[in-house]
Protein backbone atom coordinates (compact mmCIF):
# COMPACT_ATOMS: atom_id res chain seq x y z
CA UNK A 1 0.00 0.00 0.00
CA UNK A 2 1.56 3.27 -1.08
CA UNK A 3 1.56 6.43 1.08
CA UNK A 4 0.47 9.82 -0.72
CA UNK A 5 1.25 13.39 1.18
CA UNK A 6 -2.25 15.28 1.78
CA UNK A 7 -1.86 18.25 0.86
CA UNK A 8 -4.75 19.29 2.54
CA UNK A 9 -3.56 18.71 5.57
CA UNK A 10 -0.14 20.18 5.23
CA UNK A 11 -2.20 23.36 3.60
CA UNK A 12 -4.22 23.07 6.21
CA UNK A 13 -2.33 23.48 9.18
CA UNK A 14 -0.06 26.30 7.90
CA UNK A 15 -2.97 28.46 7.38
CA UNK A 16 -3.88 27.58 10.18
CA UNK A 17 -1.24 28.99 11.92
CA UNK A 18 -0.75 31.33 9.57
CA UNK A 19 -4.07 33.26 9.69
CA UNK A 20 -3.59 33.33 13.42
CA UNK A 21 -0.11 34.80 13.48
CA UNK A 22 -1.47 37.26 10.72
CA UNK A 23 -4.35 38.49 12.55
CA UNK A 24 -1.98 39.03 16.00
CA UNK A 25 0.44 41.06 13.39
CA UNK A 26 -2.65 43.16 11.72
CA UNK A 27 -3.56 45.96 13.52
CA UNK A 28 -5.18 49.45 12.95
CA UNK A 29 -3.71 52.32 12.76
CA UNK A 30 -5.40 55.03 14.76
CA UNK A 31 -3.99 57.86 12.91
CA UNK A 32 -4.23 56.74 9.52
CA UNK A 33 -7.05 54.51 10.19
CA UNK A 34 -4.88 51.95 7.85
CA UNK A 35 -4.12 48.25 8.52
CA UNK A 36 -0.22 47.69 8.90
CA UNK A 37 1.74 45.06 10.18
CA UNK A 38 3.09 45.49 13.87
CA UNK A 39 5.68 42.13 13.95
CA UNK A 40 6.73 43.01 17.48
CA UNK A 41 3.00 42.04 18.41
CA UNK A 42 3.98 38.95 18.16
CA UNK A 43 6.21 39.08 20.99
CA UNK A 44 2.77 40.20 23.31
CA UNK A 45 1.51 36.72 23.19
CA UNK A 46 4.65 34.77 24.40
CA UNK A 47 4.45 33.97 28.21
CA UNK A 48 6.50 31.68 29.55
CA UNK A 49 4.47 31.06 32.39
CA UNK A 50 1.18 30.36 30.59
CA UNK A 51 2.86 28.16 28.21
CA UNK A 52 3.90 25.70 31.34
CA UNK A 53 0.53 26.02 32.78
CA UNK A 54 -1.17 24.91 29.20
CA UNK A 55 0.89 22.44 27.00
CA UNK A 56 2.72 21.73 30.55
CA UNK A 57 -0.53 20.63 31.67
CA UNK A 58 -1.77 19.15 29.08
CA UNK A 59 0.90 17.01 28.49
CA UNK A 60 1.26 15.89 32.31
CA UNK A 61 -2.45 15.10 31.95
CA UNK A 62 -2.63 12.80 29.15
CA UNK A 63 0.51 11.24 31.06
CA UNK A 64 -1.78 10.18 33.77
CA UNK A 65 -4.84 9.44 31.57
CA UNK A 66 -2.23 7.15 28.94
CA UNK A 67 0.44 4.27 28.98
CA UNK A 68 3.54 5.53 27.55
CA UNK A 69 3.00 3.58 24.57
CA UNK A 70 0.32 5.83 23.14
CA UNK A 71 3.07 8.64 23.50
CA UNK A 72 5.13 6.56 21.08
CA UNK A 73 2.38 6.20 18.34
CA UNK A 74 2.47 9.70 17.89
CA UNK A 75 4.81 9.76 14.87
CA UNK A 76 3.04 7.44 13.51
CA UNK A 77 -0.57 9.23 13.69
CA UNK A 78 1.27 12.38 12.37
CA UNK A 79 2.40 10.53 9.39
CA UNK A 80 -0.76 8.93 8.58
CA UNK A 81 -2.11 12.54 8.75
CA UNK A 82 0.06 14.41 6.98
CA UNK A 83 1.01 10.83 4.72
CA UNK A 84 -1.24 8.35 4.38
CA UNK A 85 -2.02 5.16 2.73
CA UNK A 86 -4.21 5.33 -0.21
CA UNK A 87 -7.25 3.23 0.01
CA UNK A 88 -8.91 2.73 -3.17
CA UNK A 89 -12.17 0.59 -2.92
CA UNK A 90 -12.64 0.36 -6.14
CA UNK A 91 -9.80 -1.56 -6.64
CA UNK A 92 -10.64 -4.15 -4.27
CA UNK A 93 -13.67 -4.63 -6.00
CA UNK A 94 -11.82 -5.24 -9.32
CA UNK A 95 -9.79 -7.72 -7.04
CA UNK A 96 -12.45 -9.41 -5.64
CA UNK A 97 -14.88 -9.52 -8.89
CA UNK A 98 -11.75 -11.47 -10.64
CA UNK A 99 -11.38 -14.09 -7.72
CA UNK A 100 -14.91 -14.51 -8.00
CA UNK A 101 -14.85 -15.48 -11.82
CA UNK A 102 -12.14 -17.99 -11.20
CA UNK A 103 -13.63 -19.23 -8.53
CA UNK A 104 -16.71 -19.81 -10.26
CA UNK A 105 -14.89 -21.22 -12.88
CA UNK A 106 -12.19 -23.82 -11.30
CA UNK A 107 -13.19 -23.98 -7.40
CA UNK A 108 -11.93 -22.08 -4.67
CA UNK A 109 -8.60 -24.12 -4.99
CA UNK A 110 -8.06 -21.90 -7.73
CA UNK A 111 -8.25 -18.65 -5.62
CA UNK A 112 -4.52 -20.21 -3.87
CA UNK A 113 -2.08 -18.60 -6.33
CA UNK A 114 -3.77 -15.29 -6.42
CA UNK A 115 -3.91 -15.30 -2.34
CA UNK A 116 -0.43 -15.64 -2.57
CA UNK A 117 0.50 -13.02 -4.17
CA UNK A 118 -1.74 -10.29 -2.54
CA UNK A 119 -0.12 -7.72 0.12
CA UNK A 120 -2.92 -6.86 1.85
CA UNK A 121 -2.42 -8.72 4.98
CA UNK A 122 -6.59 -8.41 5.50
CA UNK A 123 -7.88 -9.62 2.51
CA UNK A 124 -4.71 -12.35 2.08
CA UNK A 125 -5.65 -13.68 5.79
CA UNK A 126 -9.57 -13.33 4.65
CA UNK A 127 -8.81 -15.37 1.01
CA UNK A 128 -6.45 -18.25 2.95
CA UNK A 129 -9.35 -19.38 5.14
CA UNK A 130 -11.34 -19.51 2.09
CA UNK A 131 -8.32 -21.64 0.10
CA UNK A 132 -8.13 -23.54 3.14
CA UNK A 133 -11.74 -24.68 3.30
CA UNK A 134 -12.62 -23.14 6.83
CA UNK A 135 -16.34 -23.28 7.85
CA UNK A 136 -17.94 -20.57 6.47
CA UNK A 137 -19.70 -19.18 9.66
CA UNK A 138 -15.71 -19.28 11.32
CA UNK A 139 -15.00 -17.48 8.66
CA UNK A 140 -17.36 -15.10 9.03
CA UNK A 141 -16.71 -14.61 12.48
CA UNK A 142 -12.93 -14.16 12.05
CA UNK A 143 -13.42 -11.30 9.61
CA UNK A 144 -16.19 -9.58 12.23
CA UNK A 145 -13.37 -9.90 15.09
CA UNK A 146 -10.48 -8.46 12.86
CA UNK A 147 -12.99 -5.68 11.90
CA UNK A 148 -14.32 -5.31 15.48
CA UNK A 149 -10.34 -4.98 16.73
CA UNK A 150 -9.78 -2.47 14.23
CA UNK A 151 -12.54 -0.54 15.34
CA UNK A 152 -11.25 -0.54 19.20
CA UNK A 153 -7.64 -0.05 18.30
CA UNK A 154 -8.77 2.84 15.90
CA UNK A 155 -11.01 4.50 18.70
CA UNK A 156 -8.68 4.27 21.32
CA UNK A 157 -5.87 6.04 19.43
CA UNK A 158 -8.16 8.98 18.69
CA UNK A 159 -9.49 8.97 22.71
CA UNK A 160 -5.82 10.25 23.37
CA UNK A 161 -6.56 13.08 20.83
CA UNK A 162 -9.81 14.00 22.23
CA UNK A 163 -8.49 13.92 25.56
CA UNK A 164 -5.93 16.57 24.94
CA UNK A 165 -8.72 18.77 22.88
CA UNK A 166 -10.81 18.74 25.89
CA UNK A 167 -7.69 19.47 28.34
CA UNK A 168 -6.41 22.33 26.75
CA UNK A 169 -9.47 24.92 26.99
CA UNK A 170 -9.46 23.30 30.98
CA UNK A 171 -5.65 24.57 31.25
CA UNK A 172 -6.01 27.64 29.82
CA UNK A 173 -8.87 28.33 32.30
CA UNK A 174 -6.96 27.24 34.97
CA UNK A 175 -4.46 29.49 33.85
CA UNK A 176 -7.09 32.00 33.96
CA UNK A 177 -7.85 32.05 37.25
CA UNK A 178 -4.41 31.59 38.32
CA UNK A 179 -3.78 34.96 36.58
CA UNK A 180 -6.97 36.82 37.63
CA UNK A 181 -5.98 35.71 41.39
CA UNK A 182 -2.41 36.78 41.38
CA UNK A 183 -3.91 40.44 39.82
CA UNK A 184 -6.83 40.62 42.79
CA UNK A 185 -4.26 40.18 45.25
CA UNK A 186 -1.91 43.02 43.73
CA UNK A 187 -4.29 45.46 43.01
CA UNK A 188 -2.07 48.32 44.93
CA UNK A 189 0.85 47.21 42.41
CA UNK A 190 -0.02 48.67 39.02
CA UNK A 191 3.29 47.51 37.84
CA UNK A 192 1.98 43.72 38.29
CA UNK A 193 -1.41 44.21 36.77
CA UNK A 194 -0.37 43.91 33.18
CA UNK A 195 1.94 40.78 33.62
CA UNK A 196 -0.54 39.44 36.04
CA UNK A 197 -3.76 40.28 33.09
CA UNK A 198 -1.41 38.68 30.43
CA UNK A 199 -1.29 35.58 31.93
CA UNK A 200 -4.86 35.26 33.05
CA UNK A 201 -5.38 36.17 29.02
CA UNK A 202 -2.86 34.10 27.06
CA UNK A 203 -3.35 30.86 28.89
CA UNK A 204 -7.00 30.94 27.65
CA UNK A 205 -5.35 32.07 24.42
CA UNK A 206 -2.72 28.73 24.13
CA UNK A 207 -5.53 26.42 25.48
CA UNK A 208 -7.81 27.00 22.54
CA UNK A 209 -4.98 26.86 20.10
CA UNK A 210 -4.01 23.71 21.03
CA UNK A 211 -7.25 22.23 21.38
CA UNK A 212 -8.30 23.56 18.20
CA UNK A 213 -5.32 23.84 15.48
CA UNK A 214 -3.68 20.72 16.85
CA UNK A 215 -5.90 17.91 18.80
CA UNK A 216 -9.28 17.85 17.38
CA UNK A 217 -7.69 18.14 13.73
CA UNK A 218 -5.65 15.04 14.41
CA UNK A 219 -8.33 13.18 16.03
CA UNK A 220 -11.01 14.26 12.96
CA UNK A 221 -8.05 12.96 10.39
CA UNK A 222 -7.33 9.97 11.94
CA UNK A 223 -11.66 9.08 11.81
CA UNK A 224 -11.29 10.16 8.25
CA UNK A 225 -8.53 7.66 7.77
CA UNK A 226 -10.51 4.75 10.07
CA UNK A 227 -13.17 5.42 7.59
CA UNK A 228 -11.55 4.95 4.70
CA UNK A 229 -9.60 1.84 5.99
CA UNK A 230 -13.08 0.22 7.88
CA UNK A 231 -14.77 0.53 3.57
CA UNK A 232 -11.73 -1.26 2.15
CA UNK A 233 -12.08 -4.43 4.88
CA UNK A 234 -15.57 -4.30 4.82
CA UNK A 235 -15.55 -4.28 1.17
CA UNK A 236 -13.12 -7.52 1.77
CA UNK A 237 -15.12 -9.15 4.47
CA UNK A 238 -18.52 -9.39 2.44
CA UNK A 239 -16.51 -10.17 -0.97
CA UNK A 240 -14.85 -13.21 0.37
CA UNK A 241 -17.98 -14.40 1.90
CA UNK A 242 -20.05 -13.86 -1.25
CA UNK A 243 -17.41 -15.76 -3.00
CA UNK A 244 -17.47 -18.89 -0.65
CA UNK A 245 -20.99 -18.73 -0.52
CA UNK A 246 -20.67 -19.42 -4.43
CA UNK A 247 -22.42 -16.46 -5.55
CA UNK A 248 -22.42 -14.93 -9.02
CA UNK A 249 -19.37 -12.59 -9.78
CA UNK A 250 -21.58 -10.14 -11.24
CA UNK A 251 -23.74 -10.41 -8.24
CA UNK A 252 -20.89 -10.09 -6.01
CA UNK A 253 -19.83 -7.18 -8.34
CA UNK A 254 -23.34 -5.04 -7.60
CA UNK A 255 -23.51 -5.81 -3.70
CA UNK A 256 -19.64 -4.47 -3.26
CA UNK A 257 -20.47 -1.28 -5.53
CA UNK A 258 -23.59 -0.71 -3.41
CA UNK A 259 -21.46 -0.33 -0.27
CA UNK A 260 -19.47 2.93 -1.75
CA UNK A 261 -20.65 6.29 -1.27
CA UNK A 262 -23.00 7.25 -3.69
CA UNK A 263 -20.59 9.82 -5.50
CA UNK A 264 -17.99 6.75 -5.85
CA UNK A 265 -20.92 4.62 -7.53
CA UNK A 266 -21.84 7.11 -9.52
CA UNK A 267 -18.15 7.22 -10.99
CA UNK A 268 -17.78 3.44 -10.80
CA UNK A 269 -21.18 2.13 -12.47
CA UNK A 270 -20.78 4.31 -16.09
CA UNK A 271 -17.56 2.15 -16.74
CA UNK A 272 -19.41 -1.61 -15.67
CA UNK A 273 -23.34 -0.85 -16.53
CA UNK A 274 -23.18 1.84 -18.88
CA UNK A 275 -25.83 3.98 -16.38
CA UNK A 276 -25.35 6.44 -13.26
CA UNK A 277 -27.84 4.54 -11.56
CA UNK A 278 -26.43 1.76 -9.37
CA UNK A 279 -29.92 -0.43 -9.62
CA UNK A 280 -30.38 0.13 -13.55
CA UNK A 281 -26.91 -0.56 -14.37
CA UNK A 282 -26.87 -3.88 -12.55
CA UNK A 283 -30.37 -4.88 -14.21
CA UNK A 284 -28.23 -3.77 -17.93
CA UNK A 285 -25.33 -6.12 -16.67
CA UNK A 286 -27.78 -9.41 -16.02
Amino acid sequence: MKRKPDIMSIIGIILAFGLIVFGIMCTRDAETEKYVFVPEAIKHFFDLPSIIITLGGVIATLMFMFPASQFAKIPKHLLIVFSPKVYKPEVYIAKIVECAKKARANGLLALEEDTNEMTDNFMKNSFQMVVDSVDQEKVKEQMDCWLANLDDRHNADRAFYDKGAEMGPAFGMIGTLIGLVNMLQNMSDMDALGPNMAVALITAFYGSLVANALFVPISNKLRVRHEEEYLCMSIIAEGVQAIQAGENPKLVQERLIHMLPEYKQKKFMPAEGGSDDGESGGKKGK
